[in-house]
Formats: structure tokens, C-alpha cells, sequence
């Protein structure tokens, strides 16, 4: 196997071939990689990046209650969250970006994680149903006071689309892992340790199909004296309080994991255990 890792997005981007070789020694297929992989996460920057003003989403948000036009990336991206929503009963919901902003995640992570965090008052989320879509003329809106997040599914979705593009034009089995988001495609049974923590103890598994996320309340902290995390309830606009404090799941998509995983810590143990054995 060969295996070519670089940083993006504030995690590890991994990226593992089946084909026998180190890929440092092929330049021109770790300049493929790079180019599949990093342009497509760039793509989705620039479509949903929240942090980037100049960003679609940022656009959509910024022009509320007004619908915008926006590209066929960002169109599915967000009825990617939508459908994360529906598939999590409102439980992993995209329209928590007030409520992270209130929490004063209102920047990249490393440069409010020192911050004092700010005393606004928490508000439930608005509610993922709220979110528009006018297919005849792409165009996306939200109503006035709803800003959108795809934290939860944007990665995820990378993850997917970037093994199977992988797969598909280097004929090879691929594996893609951006944080704590893993994909696969081709034929191939994948062993992932599974952590709470980048490079931290964890458990072995094996991975032939689809994808696996691991989602947690204790990586992505902010905030100086009161800490808070990025897993935000939509019934309280605050941080999770379930008493689950790290989920992983294994799906037919690392989309439908990330989504279960963060739905897991909103709903804490038994009732996130129940759920997801009921998903296929």
C-alpha cells in the first residue's frame, strides 16, 4: 500500500492506495492525489466554508431571509445536511451556525481557542426545515437570524467523493481520511484503528465497504476558564450534555456515519444505540 498525508482543514488528511508502491516515489501519482483530493477540498471550501465571507454559504447566510443563487456543489452539500437531518430527526441539523457563533466559534479553530467564551443567552436552533431550495433556479435562502453549519457533513462528504473519485481514475482500492472522517472504495477489507484522539489508543477494525466517523465532545474545544465544545444540541442552541462523550459508527457512507455519530452524542447511549441499529 501506499499512503500520502499532508494538513487541510485543521486535521490529517490521509490518503491510502492499494497498489504496492510508496507513492512518494511515483510523483506523478502523489501530484494526482494532491490534486484530486486538495482540489476538491478546496471546492468545498469555497462553497461552504463558513469562515470564508466570500464563501456560497457565506453568501446565503449573509443575504437571509433573500434566496441566492449558488453552484451545483454547494446545491448538494446542503440537501446532503438536509437529508442528514431527516435521517437524525433534527438531531444532527445544520442550522446551528447562531448557536456556534454565540459560543464565539466564529473563527477558524486555533484562533479562538484561547478566548474568553462570550455570556449570550442560548436559543434552540431554528430547525433544518426552515432551510430553502428553489431547484428550478438553484437558488438557497434562510430565514432572517438562521445561519447555516455543514461542519458535520461537509468533511464526510470530501471523504466519500474523494476515495471514490480515487478508486475510479487510478483503478486502484482507496482510502481517504480527513480527521476523524474515513472512506472507502474498491475491493478491499481496510483495517482502521479506531481513537479517541488523533494518534491515541484505540481498537482495530475491519472495513471492506462505505465509511466510519468518529465523533467527539473533547478534540475540538474552545474558550478560556468555561470550555466548550462543537456538538451542539438543536433543542438547547449548547453544547451536548448527553454523558456520551466520543461516538463511532460504521455506515454505507461516511456522510450517513459523521451524521449518526453527532445525532449519537445529542441522544447519549441507550437511545443512540437503539437508533442506529434501526438504520441499515
Amino acid at each position: 500500500m501506499s499512503t500520502l498525508i499532508w494538513r487541510d482543514w485543521s486535521c490529517e488528511v490521509r490518503v491510502v492506495l492499494e497498489d504496492g508502491e510508496p507513492v512518494d516515489e511515483r510523483p506523478s501519482d502523489a501530484v494526482l492525489v494532491r490534486r484530486v483530493v486538495g482540489g476538491l477540498m478546496h471546492d468545498v471550501a469555497a462553497a461552504v466554508d463558513r469562515f470564508e465571507e466570500t464563501s456560497e454559504l457565506s453568501r446565503v447566510n449573509a443575504a437571509a431571509p433573500a434566496l441566492l443563487p449558488v453552484g451545483g456543489l454547494t446545491l448538494e452539500l446542503v440537501r446532503a445536511a438536509l437529508e442528514a437531518a431527516r435521517l437524525t430527526d433534527g438531531a444532527c441539523d445544520p442550522t446551528i451556525g447562531d448557536a456556534l457563533v454565540r459560543l464565539g466559534y466564529d473563527d477558524d479553530l486555533d484562533a479562538v481557542r484561547h478566548l474568553p467564551v462570550p455570556t449570550a443567552a442560548a436559543t434552540p436552533a431554528p430547525g433544518w426545515q426552515r432551510v430553502r431550495i428553489d431547484d428550478a433556479l438553484r437558488r438557497i435562502g434562510v430565514p432572517e437570524g438562521v445561519r447555516l453549519d455543514l461542519n458535520a457533513t461537509a468533511k464526510a462528504w470530501t471523504a466519500d467523493e474523494a476515495a471514490r473519485r480515487l478508486s475510479s481514475r487510478l483503478g486502484v482500492a482507496a482510502l481517504v481520511s480527513l480527521g476523524g472522517d474515513v472512506a472507502v472504495a474498491g475491493d478491499r477489507c481496510w483495517p482502521i484503528l479506531v481513537s479517541e484522539t488523533a494518534g491515541g489508543r484505540g481498537q482495530s477494525v475491519a472495513v471492506d465497504r462505505g465509511g466510519v466517523a468518529t465523533s467527539s465532545t473533547i478534540a475540538r474545544r474552545w474558550g478560556r476558564g468555561l470550555e466548550r465544545h462543537h456538538v451542539i444540541d438543536p433543542a438547547t442552541g449548547l453544547p451536548t450534555a448527553s454523558g456520551l462523550r466520543t461516538a463511532s459508527v460504521h455506515a454505507p457512507t461516511c456522510l450517513t456515519a459523521n451524521a449518526l455519530s453527532t445525532a449519537a452524542l445529542v441522544w447519549g447511549a441507550e437511545e443512540a444505540v437503539r437508533r442506529i441499529e434501526a438504520v441499515p
